[in-house]
C-alpha cells in the first residue's frame, strides 16, 4: 500500500483486479460476491456491455469541451432524466455532495428571493449528505464534523420520521426555506420511514411554501424498485439529487428541479469545468436506456422482498437479530451487539458486505443479481450471522 495517500480510509487487505455482473476477482483470482455494488453505485454490476460500449465510443471522439459550449449527448441524458423522474430541470456536477451544494444554494437563493436574510434548511438526525464543508454541515453524524469546525450555519435538525418534530420547526422558526431529507437514511442505518412521511413533508413545504429538497444520491436509480424512491408515494419534489448509480461507476452527480425551484438558477449563479462531460453523460444515458428498456427495476422490489423474507426465514431463532428492514435492494438487519468485524469475516469467505452504525449490516446488491446469487448471500451472511462471535 503506498505511503503517499492520504489516510483517509481503513482499507480492507484486499485488490480486485476485474469485475463481471455480481462478482468481483482479486489479484490471486479469487472471486467475491459483491453485495455492495461500490457502496449503491453499480446497480448494473461491473463491466456492463451497455456502458463498457458507451464508454469506449465517446472516449474515441471527444472527452471534454467545458460547459461554455453546447454538449448534445448531456442534453439528450438531460432530457432522459426529466422524463423519468417527471422533474423540469437539471444541472450536472460530479459526485453526490457538489448535487446537495447545488441543492443548498438553490434553498439559499429561493430564501433571499423571498427577502429572508439568513435562510435556514431542516435536516435529519443521523443523515449523510456529504463531505464538503456545507453538507458536512448538513450531515447528522457529529462524529464525522469533529475537527472541521465552525461548520456552515443555516442548519436545523430534527429527528428522522418525525413528523411533529418538523412542525415544531416550522412554527418557530420563520427563516427555514427547503426541507432536506433521504427517503432512506442508508448511512444512517437503512431507515425506513414510515409509508406516508415524504407525503406530510410534501404538505408542508406546501403549506409553508418551501422548498421540498430529496437527497435521492443512494435511494435513486432504481435500487428501492421505482426509478426514485419518491415515486413509490406519487409525489414530485422541488429539489431531487442523484449520483452514485447514475453512471455505474462513471463520476457523474445532477440536481433536478421541479417547480418553484427550477427557475432559480441563472447564468453565472452555478458552474462546474468537468460536470456533465460527454463521457460521464455517455456512460450515465447508457444506464437509463439498460433501465428503460428491461424489468431490472420492477425486478429489484421482488428481489428485496425474496431476499428479506429469506433472511427472515434464516434468522427468526436468532436473539441479537432486532430487526430487518428494506425497500427493494436496500437491505438493513440491525444486530443487538456491535458487528463491525462480520465484514472481514464475510470477505474471507468471498462476500462483500457493510456495517454502518455499529449495528447495521447495510446490503446493497446490484440490481442484475440472480437467484442462485441471491441463495448464496442469503446462506452465506445468514451463517456468518449465527456463528458470530465477538470477541
Amino acid at each position: 500500500m503506498s505511503s503517499h495517500i492520504m489516510p483517509t480510509y481503513a482499507r480492507l487487505a484486499v485488490t480486485f483486479e476485474r469485475g463481471d455482473g455480481a462478482w468481483l476477482w482479486d489479484e490471486n483470482q479469487h472471486h467475491y460476491l459483491d453485495a455492495l455494488s461500490g457502496i449503491a453505485v453499480c446497480n448494473l454490476g461491473h463491466a456492463h456491455p451497455a456502458v463498457h460500449q458507451a464508454i469506449c465510443d465517446q472516449s474515441a471522439k471527444l472527452l471534454h469541451t467545458s460547459n461554455l459550449y453546447q454538449i448534445p449527448v448531456q442534453e439528450e441524458l438531460a432530457d432522459k432524466l426529466i422524463a423519468m423522474s417527471g422533474m423540469t430541470n437539471v444541472f450536472f456536477g460530479n459526485s453526490g455532495a457538489e448535487a446537495n451544494e447545488a441543492a443548498i444554494k438553490l434553498a439559499r437563493k429561493f430564501g433571499h428571493e423571498k427577502g429572508i436574510e439568513m435562510p435556514a434548511i431542516i435536516v435529519m438526525e443521523k443523515s449523510f449528505h456529504g463531505r464538503t464543508l456545507a453538507t458536512l454541515s448538513a450531515t447528522g453524524n457529529t462524529k464525522i464534523q469533529q475537527g472541521f469546525e465552525p461548520l456552515v450555519e443555516g442548519f436545523i435538525r430534527v429527528p428522522y420520521n418525525d413528523i411533529s418534530a418538523i412542525k415544531t420547526a416550522l412554527s418557530e422558526n420563520s427563516s427555514i426555506t427547503a426541507i432536506l431529507v433521504e427517503p432512506i437514511q442508508g448511512e444512517g442505518g437503512v431507515n425506513v420511514p414510515a409509508i406516508d412521511y415524504l407525503n406530510q413533508i410534501r404538505a408542508l413545504c406546501d403549506e409553508y411554501d418551501i422548498l421540498m429538497m430529496l437527497d435521492e444520491i443512494q435511494t435513486g436509480i432504481g435500487r428501492t424498485g421505482k426509478f426514485l424512491a419518491f415515486q413509490h408515494n406519487g409525489i414530485i419534489p422541488d429539489v431531487c439529487t442523484l449520483a452514485k448509480a447514475l453512471g455505474n461507476g462513471v463520476p457523474i452527480g445532477a440536481c433536478l428541479a421541479h417547480g418553484k425551484a427550477a427557475s432559480l438558477f441563472k447564468a453565472g449563479n452555478h458552474g462546474s469545468t468537468f460536470g456533465g462531460n460527454p463521457l460521464a453523460c455517455s456512460a450515465a444515458l447508457a444506464v437509463l436506456n439498460t433501465l428503460s428498456n428491461s424489468d431490472l427495476i420492477n425486478q429489484a422490489a421482488k428481489k428485496g422482498d425474496a431476499i428479506c423474507a429469506a433472511f427472515q426465514e434464516k434468522l427468526q431463532n436468532d436473539s441479537r437479530v432486532l430487526n430487518i428492514r428494506h425497500l427493494g435492494l436496500m437491505i438493513g438487519i440491525e444486530l443487538t451487539i456491535p458487528c463491525a468485524d462480520l465484514v472481514g469475516k464475510a470477505l474471507e469467505v468471498g462476500l462483500l458486505i457493510n456495517v454502518t452504525q455499529e449495528k447495521v449490516i447495510r446490503l446493497l446488491p446490484p440490481l442484475i443479481i440472480d437467484a442462485h446469487q441471491i441463495t448464496q448471500l442469503v446462506d452465506t451472511l445468514s451463517t456468518l450471522i449465527k456463528e458470530y462471535n465477538p470477541q
